[in-house]
C-alpha cells in the first residue's frame, strides 16, 4: 500500500504589490521632478528679471535719488543748504552722486557678473554740527513717515547702545535708503539708492559704471511753490498804476480841484 503523504502548505507569492510599488516610485519621482522644474523656472525668471531693466538716462535716475533724499531731509526739519561736493569725507558736509554696477546671478543664481550698460544711482549727503535736539526727533519723525508711506523698515535703532540709524527699502530691495547720526561727532549722514537701469548712451568698450560723472545741484529742504497773484489782483494793480501815471502826467489845468 503506497504511503500517503500529507499535503504540504505552500505559499504562493502574488504580484499584486509590484504595481503599487512601481506607481509609488513613479509618483515620488514625478513629484521630485516637478519640484526641480519649479526651482529652475524661478531661478530662470529671477535671472531674466535681473537683466530686464528700463532704459533711463543717468541724469533722470540721479534726479529720482535726489528727490528721495530731499523728501527725507525736509521731513527731518533740516533748514541748511548743502553745496555740491565734499571737502573732508566723514567730517564736512557732503552732497554727491555715486554710481555702481548692477549684477546678474546667472540661471542658477550662482554667478556674479556685471550687466553691461546697467548702473545704479545713489545720492549721498551729510550734515555736520547736528545736535541731539535736531537729530533725535528728526530721525523719529522720519521713521514714522517712511513707515506710513509704504517703506519697509529693515533696521531701526533709537539710541540702543548709543546707536542712532534707520534703514529702509521697497520694491524687493531695489530701492533703499539709510540714515545714521553719530552723537559723538554731531554728524548726520543719509543716502538714497534707486533701482538699476540701462544707460541709453552706453557703448561697447565704455569703462566703469554708467552715470559716474553726474553732479548734483545745491541740496536743501524742499520749497513750496508760491501761488502767482490772481488775474483780478494783477488787473487792479495795473489799473492803479495806470491811474497814477495818468494823474502824474495830466496838465494842471485839467485836474479836478478839491471842493
Amino acid at each position: 500500500m503506497p504511503e500517503e503523504t500529507a499535503p504540504t502548505k505552500t505559499t504562493t507569492r502574488t504580484e499584486s504589490g509590484a504595481p503599487s510599488s512601481l506607481l509609488g516610485s513613479l509618483g515620488c519621482g514625478c513629484a521630485a521632478l516637478v519640484i526641480v522644474l519649479v526651482l529652475v523656472v524661478q531661478l530662470a525668471s529671477g535671472s531674466w528679471g535681473a537683466t530686464d531693466l528700463p532704459r533711463v538716462a543717468p541724469k533722470d535716475m540721479a534726479g529720482r535719488a535726489l528727490e528721495r533724499s530731499q523728501e527725507a531731509y525736509t521731513t527731518m526739519g533740516f533748514q541748511r543748504t548743502i553745496s555740491p561736493g565734499v571737502d573732508h569725507l566723514g567730517v564736512s558736509t557732503q552732497n554727491t552722486f555715486s554710481s555702481s554696477f548692477c549684477y546678474d546671478g546667472g540661471l542658477l543664481g550662482l554667478e556674479d557678473k556685471t550687466i553691461d550698460g546697467a548702473y545704479r544711482m545713489s545720492h549721498n549727503w551729510a550734515l555736520d554740527h547736528v545736535p541731539a535736539s535736531q537729530a533725535v526727533p528728526g530721525l523719529r519723525r522720519l521713521h514714522q513717515h517712511l513707515k506710513d508711506t509704504g517703506w519697509k523698515i529693515t533696521s531701526y535703532r533709537d539710541g540702543e547702545k548709543g546707536d542712532w540709524d534707520l534703514f529702509v527699502q521697497r520694491d524687493d530691495g531695489t530701492e533703499r535708503m539709510s540714515f545714521t547720526w553719530f552723537p559723538d561727532r554731531q554728524y548726520f549722514t543719509g543716502d538714497a539708492t534707486v533701482p538699476c537701469a540701462y544707460d541709453p548712451a552706453w557703448k561697447n568698450g565704455d569703462v566703469g559704471p554708467a552715470g559716474d560723472n553726474q553732479k548734483p545741484p545745491a541740496f536743501g529742504p524742499a520749497q513750496r511753490n508760491q501761488d502767482p497773484p490772481s488775474s483780478t489782483a494783477s488787473r487792479e494793480q495795473t489799473g492803479a498804476e495806470l491811474m497814477d501815471i495818468d494823474n502824474s502826467t495830466e496838465p494842471p489845468a485839467h485836474r479836478r480841484s478839491a471842493p
